[in-house]
């Protein structure tokens, strides 16, 4: 008699009556009776659910290698980590960057409060304060990443000076016994730095040559700086890139993959094999070679003769058109820079081939129209630069010295204020604030208003092309005239990111869909996950908090583990 009321009801009919259910009504009348229970299965049915609770657009398709559309809602609803446990509030400072180590056994936090507080994560549900470090001379620290083998830790600092100039420093410390190892200064200070291998991480610096010019140079260091010996090399520079209109290099990080930018060099190579050059260009181009050569007489003289070209230049152009406006400045400036670029700047030789499995390329945000970032630069790092041993080349000095060419630029049209890879390394993610739909950049020193809602952009490394649709939700307040980032990370299925509207967010990366909000008491500046276990996550917050953020799932597997724990009281409300 249990099944006689629904085995009249035709299917039809049951699958609207479940479709005005919630997934969680849903499973409840499954237990009513068998036939209730085979339909509160069907997977046609999950699919509608799934695409409504989730808001996922319908074109794209169930995840690869799932079985159904209800092993697909369970793994979204009990896999994110979006129940917070604990809440660590050991710094007395905003704390403006969370890092995990590769074995995720410990977790290093940077805050204002000028210290650098290692956690061990060992315990299955609480963070533990392990050690605590305070460079002497630093005002606060804002960037950490532990080395490959998780033997040492890089810290990037910033110190304030006169007249509010700030100046930046990296420095390594040993996770056996928390000494300093080296110090490195880091110019500008948001640069941060990052390893390059286990031994050599990478700086930058700033030459000022002009009010809107300048040269970003990045260098490789080596982590332990003792000098055996005077023919042994602890820095090497690896390259040096003209700035134009105020821009600046930041925010450099380390991709580690052999199919990066596979598809992209290759169409640059297609395209030079379509259009060859005939012996009578060869021969020009080689003509000009030579003549670019016997031009440079010394880089004074260069730039002297640059501006009294370009000076004649504009005085002529403006007899000839007295109604064309006059150039500023700035603008003037940028002219004689762009022009002494041509001949000083040495183009790519090709394709590089560094070996199956050793290809590393340099990401960082760069500009060309004003100081904001808002393009993505790539270079190559070629086998003789991936150590500061042998001969340092490519540093020649006085009249000799030419820039690099960047390899690659992604254009982003906005602000950029934060960048994370894949874990394979093939996917770049970013978050940026746009700027108006056509607009154009004037002046440098005043660039275009930005959105307050940021968009999380993909960026496939092999293709360079946008793959997917901005993610959205997330909000930030600063205006453009300001320097900061909010820092995501990406796991395995996964993307978070923080945000100045007091909250941080988690997409999954398939369905391009928000699934959890993270809440705080002020901006989240920084998002973490576990690379081992991707359903732990940490944020770091201005209220001075750190919070650690589990999955249903993995509070159910250490739910005994939970009440036995001291620290399961840590977390505070």
């Amino acid at each position: 008699m249990e099944d006689a009321g629904p085995s009249l009801l035709p299917d039809s009919l049951l699958y609207q009556i479940f479709l005005s259910l919630g997934p969680v009504d849903l499973l409840a009348a499954g237990l009513v009776c068998r036939r209730w229970y085979q339909v509160s299965r069907d997977d046609f049915l999950w699919k509608e659910l799934f695409y409504r609770h989730y808001q996922v657009q319908r074109h794209i398709h169930r995840y690869p290698g799932s079985d159904s559309w209800y092993e697909e809602f369970q793994r979204l609803t009990d896999s994110v980590p979006c129940v917070a446990v604990e809440r660590l509030r050991e710094h007395t400072d905003q704390v403006l960057h969370i890092s995990f180590s590769h074995s995720g056994d410990f977790c290093a936090s940077c805050s204002k409060d000028c210290t650098v507080k290692i956690w061990s994560t060992r315990h299955p549900i609480s963070l533990q304060h392990s050690a605590n470090m305070r460079p002497h001379h630093w005002n606060y620290t804002q960037f950490s990443q532990f080395n490959s083998d998780d033997t040492l830790l890089l810290v990037s600092g910033v110190f304030v000076g006169p007249h509010n100039s700030c100046a930046g420093e990296i420095a390594v410390f040993s996770l056996d016994g928390f000494n300093l190892l080296s110090r490195v200064r880091n110019k500008p200070y948001d640069v941060f730095g990052c390893w390059l291998n286990n031994t050599h991480l990478i700086s930058g610096n700033l030459h000022r040559m002009g009010q809107v010019t300048s040269c970003s140079v990045l260098w490789l260091n080596k982590a332990f700086q003792d000098v055996e010996s005077e023919n042994l090399n602890v820095v090497k520079r690896l390259f040096k890139i003209q700035n134009l209109n105020a821009s600046t290099i930041r925010m450099v990080m380390v991709a580690d993959s052999p199919d990066v930018l596979v598809e992209a060099g290759n169409k640059v190579e297609e395209v030079k094999q379509a259009s060859p050059q005939t012996e009578e260009e060869e021969k020009d181009s080689t003509e000009e070679e030579d003549e670019r050569e016997r031009d440079i007489v010394g880089e004074d003289a260069q730039i002297a003769a640059a501006l009294q070209f370009f000076m004649n230049d504009h005085i002529q152009e403006q007899q000839e058109a007295p109604q064309q406006p006059t150039l500023s400045e700035e603008q003037f400036e940028t002219k004689v820079a762009q022009w002494y670029a041509k001949y000083r700047t040495k183009q790519p030789d090709g394709p590089h081939d560094a070996g199956e499995g050793s290809k590393k390329y340099l990401i960082f945000t760069t500009g060309s129209l004003t100081y904001s970032p808002h393009q993505i630069g790539i270079k190559q790092l070629l086998p003789h630069q991936m150590t500061t041993e042998g001969p340092v080349l490519g540093e020649e000095r006085g009249p000799n010295e030419f820039f690099d060419s960047l390899d690659h630029v992604i254009n982003i049209h906005g602000h950029i204020i934060g960048m994370g890879l894949s874990p394979d390394h093939r996917y770049l993610y970013v978050n940026s604030r746009s700027w108006p739909k056509d607009c154009v950049v004037s002046d440098p020193m005043y660039p275009p208003p930005i959105a307050e809602e940021i968009e999380l952009r993909v960026f496939d490394l092999k293709t360079l092309r946008e793959v997917k649709d901005p993610l959205r939700a997330h909000r930030a307040y600063t205006p453009n005239n300001e320097c900061f980032f909010i820092f995501l990370d990406v796991s395995q299925d996964f993307v978070a990111s923080g945000a100045e509207d007091r909250c941080g967010y988690i997409w999954d990366r398939h369905y391009n869909t928000c699934l959890a909000t993270l809440p705080h008491d002020d901006v989240v500046n920084s998002v973490a996950f576990c690379p081992v276990d991707q359903e732990l996550l940490l944020t770091a917050s201005d209220d001075c908090s750190i919070k650690v953020w589990r999955s249903r799932r993995s509070l159910r597997c250490s739910q005994d583990l939970a009440r036995s724990s001291p620290w399961s009281a840590a977390y505070d409300t």
